[in-house]
């Protein structure tokens, strides 16, 4: 059975979800006098850039999934974007949340929060709750929750729950349960405290350090790995086990080393992390485009570790591309005015819908408006009440079905605008990937100059001894053999 024919139908028209969250302002920022720059319009998914060098530039737009402001609060992204994806995890799929951006963009917070503070828990925390909640409610079904933690730093695979993080884990493969991590420790976890617990201890042992950019900047890929088995008895009076699987992902900061004056060790983590982030794009593009016929997952670990989820039972897997090959030009540009004239059409539609519900809405206040005159005329309290129960009943499914219309419409129209906007944002985006190839080239050119050096220095010592030894050894041979001749 495929995952499509498994998952539930509001599951399946989604593909890979991408949600942008902007944080305020901090305090040094502010006291240095910078600005935003951006202008986010939530109901319609969109980011305006704007040029603060040159104000008649236009701006750039971006949409997404969607949007949250700097006002946004934890619980409403989690509502909102994830609690569908946790839930499918409870029902025995895969699922990866991934935290990106650039260092200081409020990653951790947004994954952790502050879990002493309610309204501050980030979405692992909210995770927790809700899966545990979940299992509190059910009547015939048994749970096993099990936590796994591991980070992965300069390439090498730690796991933050064992007792000696220095020793390095391997990737291994088995043909039934797919990639794992050898000996890493599992706990199992019976409530939110005992998996918050779990989750403290790796903290305290993950790699962090201070750069230009943030003060307790993360050195390292962590990965939370929360397991959920559950076994309930089927139709047939056997036993059925269903295994899902939630990976939390906060990655390492994505940045340039200009910007975070990143030398030595520093400079080395910032480009091992370029590189994994840089992998981990390669292969969730190859995803996308349903042309590829190799995905690159082994170019990293941390993109070989989550195979299993990126390939099989996320969202990747329900993308639904429509390549056109070898199409004539002029049947493709029909093909495209055809498909805008259709959207068109059903946008006149939604109108006309949406006209239709705010006429309803205007019988329903008149409606009501009479039943208060009627109760101010002396009609009996208790029948006025009966009356006006009565009327809201009768109008809830018309106003039930509003907000359906209202998200197909914003759906619709953030459609023409990708599509208008499509030519644009494909020459952006080679710009980008080539700005960044060669960002990274440099990168790489510059630690392989860094370690060159060393090479030579090292070279230059040992050259040093040998000649110090020749010397030594040159004058102590002629010392012998004039001993042996001198007369005795």
């Amino acid at each position: 059975m495929t995952v499509d024919d498994q998952l539930p139908r509001s599951v399946k028209q989604e593909a890979v979800r991408v949600v942008v969250r902007c944080r305020p302002l901090s305090n040094v920022e502010i006291g240095q006098g910078h600005q935003s720059i951006i202008s986010m319009y939530p109901d319609r998914g969109l980011v305006e850039l704007r040029n603060p060098r040159d104000l008649e530039e236009p701006s750039k737009d971006f949409t997404f999934d969607a949007i949250y402001n700097e006002s946004s609060k934890q619980m409403d992204l989690y509502d909102e974007t994830f609690r569908d994806l946790v839930d499918s995890v409870l029902n025995g799929f895969n699922g990866t949340i991934f935290a990106y951006g650039q260092t200081g963009t409020g990653k951790t917070y947004t994954m952790e929060g502050v879990p002493s503070i309610p309204d501050e828990r980030g979405v692992i925390y909210n995770c927790f709750e809700h899966i545990f909640q979940h299992i509190a409610r059910s009547r015939n079904q048994q749970y096993l929750v099990r936590a796994s933690y591991l980070e992965i730093y300069q390439e090498e695979l730690r796991d933050l729950l064992s007792k000696d993080d220095r020793v390095k884990l391997e990737l291994k493969e088995k043909p039934d349960i797919g990639v794992y991590v050898k000996d890493l420790t599992t706990f199992v976890t019976k409530s939110v405290e005992e998996i918050q617990r779990v989750m403290a201890v790796g903290n305290a042992n993950r790699s962090v350090g201070r750069t230009n950019m943030n003060e307790h900047s993360s050195r390292s890929h962590a990965i939370f790995i929360i397991t959920v088995e559950c076994c309930e008895v089927g139709p047939d009076g056997q036993n059925h086990i269903r295994v899902g699987r939630l990976n939390l992902v906060d990655l390492a900061g994505s940045e340039r080393q200009a910007k975070t004056g990143a030398t030595g060790q520093r400079f080395k983590e910032a480009t091992k992390i370029n590189l994994s982030l840089s992998a981990l794009g390669n292969v969730i593009s190859a995803l996308v485009d349903g042309r590829s016929t190799h995905i690159p997952y082994r170019d990293s670990k941390l993109t070989r570790l989550l195979q299993g989820t990126l390939r099989y039972a996320n969202r990747a897997k329900n993308i639904k591309n429509k390549p056109k090959i070898n199409e004539d030009p002029k049947d493709a540009m029909l093909r495209e005015f055809q498909e805008r004239r259709r959207i068109i059409a059903d946008l006149e539609e939604r109108q006309r819908q949406l006209e239709q519900e705010q006429e309803a809405q205007r019988q329903v206040a008149e409606t009501i408006a009479k039943m208060e005159s009627k109760l101010l005329g002396g009609t009996d309290l208790l029948d006025h009440t009966r009356q006006q129960e009565a009327e809201l009943e009768h109008r809830r499914p018309i106003l039930a079905i509003m907000i359906p219309f209202q998200k197909r419409e914003r759906e619709i129209l953030q459609q023409l605008e990708r599509q208008e906007d499509d030519t644009a944002e494909i020459h952006q985006t080679y710009s980008s990937l080539q700005q960044e190839a060669r960002n990274e080239l440099h990168d790489a050119s510059l630690l392989h100059s860094q370690e060159r050096q060393d090479l030579e220095s090292s070279v230059t010592e040992i050259n040093k001894e040998l000649k110090l030894k020749s010397v030594i050894s040159y004058h102590f041979v002629i010392y012998c053999y004039l001993s042996e001749f001198s007369p005795r």
